[in-house]
């Protein structure tokens, strides 16, 4: 494992917790975000614990911290309201803030870079079009999962959950919740595949053989 990278991936590391912590300082509602950087929260520490035993591509880590980001912002100002967003719905002519958007889009872009790399790395498939299928299917399911999250919440906290589902009136807010994240699984295989394939051959290259 070259220590050049490692020394980057603990900098990014470093430069995700400052952005967490200015990002909690005045949030716009302290419940929403909480939600919304929860999944930082929880994927930080299981990284840095499985670094040595499955160190994931640059490629991954790199959309991993865009993903971060996204959650961040959109959990300091609520999705509803972070300014990028309205310059978008500006620019584009549209009717909300479209930010939310964005976010399903990474839920599905990096998901499908996680799951295309165990199937690979792990051997648990063969043929470019089943791991394809796969990877389309594990990301169609994590986004439902979340949706059913947002439902939970939804009937957990009722009006209180407004800012977390970000709906802003669209009554098919779910349908293109998770079509965004089919468009960012499809992104990840058909613009991504080649450079992560290499990236694995170079990362397993590189990885001791076990006995």
């Amino acid at each position: 494992m070259h220590s050049r990278r490692t020394q980057w991936l603990a900098l990014a590391s470093l430069v995700l917790l400052a952005l967490l912590v200015v990002s909690g300082v005045q949030p716009y509602d302290r419940a929403t975000w909480l939600m919304e950087v929860a999944p930082v929260m929880i994927a930080l520490p299981i990284l840095w614990g499985t670094y040595r035993r499955f160190p994931l591509t640059t490629l991954l880590y790199v959309f991993i911290f865009i993903h971060a980001a996204v959650l961040m912002l959109g959990g300091a100002y609520t999705y509803a309201r972070v300014p990028l967003g309205f310059q978008l719905a500006e620019w584009f002519h549209l009717s909300r803030n479209p930010y939310d958007k964005i976010g399903h889009f990474f839920q599905g872009l990096v998901p499908a870079l996680v799951a295309r790399e165990i199937l690979v790395r792990g051997h648990f498939v063969r043929g470019r079009r089943m791991l394809a299928f796969l990877v389309v299917c594990v990301v169609l399911a994590i986004s439902a999962c979340y949706e059913f999250i947002e439902w939970g919440a939804a009937l957990a906290l009722g009006q209180g959950a407004d800012e977390f589902l970000g709906t802003q009136g669209d009554p098919w807010d779910t349908q293109s919740d998770m079509f965004l994240a089919l468009l960012g699984a499809m992104t990840a295989l058909v613009f991504f595949s080649g450079l992560h394939a290499r990236q694995i051959r170079h990362l397993e290259g590189e990885r001791p053989r076990r006995a």
